[in-house]
């Protein structure tokens, strides 16, 4: 999803500097996911619809064929044949988003059954002009949800978790714990308040990138305010409920998170390549990160920010390869019994039109996955099941164009190509970006300072993730 950037109060200077660097943290957390990438906390879904909104720039609007909701609409022939003619007009397309976004640089593989397409376009290093390559290093934000998910599916099939199960049974000290279930918390329904919206949060992550939190101290602060709707009312994107997991697989697991999640899914899954950081290093060679969600709305490269506020909702580094291989085992659900599989895509309704949100995975009309920003990257990685095709990027930034993720704008254009019944959907935008830090990624993707979900909208959020664009 797209982040959002809410209005500064007015405050004096260093507040004000204080509080915007705080917020580009919290959205960079945050994990575009449910409908254009992953990023940022989202308002809850809308019973009905939500209000009207304004409409995409038009060189990069949606097209009337991406209302369809479910991988069922996806049929043989479903994406077209990479002849010579289509990777013109795909490399065509790229560098025309490219130029209208001013991302640095972008690396795109697709695989169906009769061809590949890895490419990689601009620069992975401003300073140096070295080239984007699809061997780098990425951080991918909420990308990482998809294997906190399966963490916790690989439990549920070794008979130690159960999906309905109130999360107190593992986890002590979730507010009103008895009456969320885990698969509340992968669905994100909790109606928890998400810590990357409280605004101490957003200030210690924008004061300081190479803050270190601890989980309990990631909680805390989404803790101290009272839950913003009852557990199962609707969904919302938030973090807070992948921390909580990440809690949930240390108790049950018995390993550190990293450690669990390289014995249980990064190793099963052959990805030699993926791994959960415990500091603030990213293998070499990885692309420079750069981001704009600062105090003053400058660009800066954000490749040594301490992940740790994103942690299990948001944490993991990975390459191309490794992530065009996961996109299909995670979708397919080659780790996980077919029983297991089966609940996890029991996706639910977000309140964007064409994106449902399941167990760590979104539908966007049809295409199976998730997305991901973090400062300085952004990160996309969808499945088309009948059409048994995969789509993945990986960005060196998450600097928004026009109040969009970038990640989100390739996505569409890609799709509207290589899949034209199956286009990958941005949500509408309500508005502009106001003041640079100030982000929420909505799964509607709107540009919304606030996610409420209470009936009264009194709840304030104004940082976080979503499930179209969601930042982790």
């Amino acid at each position: 999803m797209t982040k959002t950037r809410r209005p500064r109060p007015a405050a004096t200077r260093s507040a004000a500097r204080s509080a915007g660097r705080a917020a580009a943290a919290a959205l960079a957390l945050t994990g575009l996911l449910a409908t254009a990438a992953c990023s940022g906390d989202s308002k809850p879904a809308q019973p009905a619809g939500g209000p009207a909104v304004a409409a995409e720039p038009a060189a990069l609007s949606p097209s009337a064929t991406s209302s369809s909701s479910s991988s069922a609409s996806a049929s043989s022939g479903a994406v077209v044949p990479l002849t010579t003619d289509v990777t013109s007009r795909l490399d065509s397309t790229i560098q025309q988003v490219m130029g209208q976004t001013s991302v640095p640089g972008i690396s795109v593989g697709i695989i169906t059954p009769d061809g590949t397409y890895q490419k990689s376009f601009g620069v992975a290093d401003k300073a140096t002009g070295a080239a984007m390559d699809p061997g780098l290093y990425s951080r991918i934000g909420s990308e990482s949800k998809t294997f906190t998910a399966t963490g916790v599916l690989r439990l549920v099939d070794q008979g130690k978790v159960g999906l309905d199960d109130p999360i107190s049974k593992y986890v002590d000290g979730v507010p009103g714990g008895d009456g969320i279930t885990v698969r509340q918390l992968g669905d994100m329904r909790s109606g928890l308040f998400p810590y990357s919206s409280d605004p101490d949060f957003v200030n210690t992550l924008i004061g300081d990138p190479n803050h270190v939190f601890t989980p309990d101290q990631l909680l805390a602060y989404g803790y101290k305010h009272p839950a913003v709707f009852q557990p199962g009312e609707r969904f919302q994107y938030n973090n807070s409920n992948y921390i909580i997991l990440g809690k949930l697989i240390e108790k049950v697991g018995g390993q550190p998170a990293g450690t669990f999640l390289t014995d249980q899914v990064f190793t099963p899954a052959s990805l030699a390549k993926t791994s959960f950081p415990v500091d603030a290093t990213i293998p070499d060679p990885h692309s420079h990160g750069y981001t704009n969600q600062t105090p003053t709305g400058a660009v800066e490269d954000a490749t040594d920010w301490n992940p740790s506020w994103a942690w299990t909702a948001g944490a993991v580094i990975t390459t191309l390869a490794d992530l065009e291989s996961w996109a299909k085992t995670m979708a397919t659900g080659a780790l996980v019994q077919p029983a297991t599989q089966a609940e996890r895509l029991k996706t639910l309704p977000t309140g964007d039109p064409g994106v449902t949100y399941g167990f760590g995975l979104f539908n966007n009309n049809g295409w199976i996955g998730h997305n991901g920003s973090m400062p300085g990257y952004e990160s996309v990685a969808v499945y088309l099941p009948d059409a048994r095709s995969t789509l993945v990027m990986l960005l060196n930034t998450d600097v928004l164009y026009q109040g969009s993720e970038p990640s989100s704008l390739f996505a569409n254009a890609i799709t509207k190509i290589l899949s034209p019944r199956n286009v990958y959907s941005i949500p509408p935008q309500t508005a502009a970006p106001s003041a640079p830090g100030s982000a929420s990624g909505s799964p509607s993707g709107s540009a919304s300072g606030s996610a409420s979900g209470s009936p009264s909208g009194s709840a304030s959020a104004s940082a976080g993730n979503s499930p179209s664009s969601v930042r982790a």
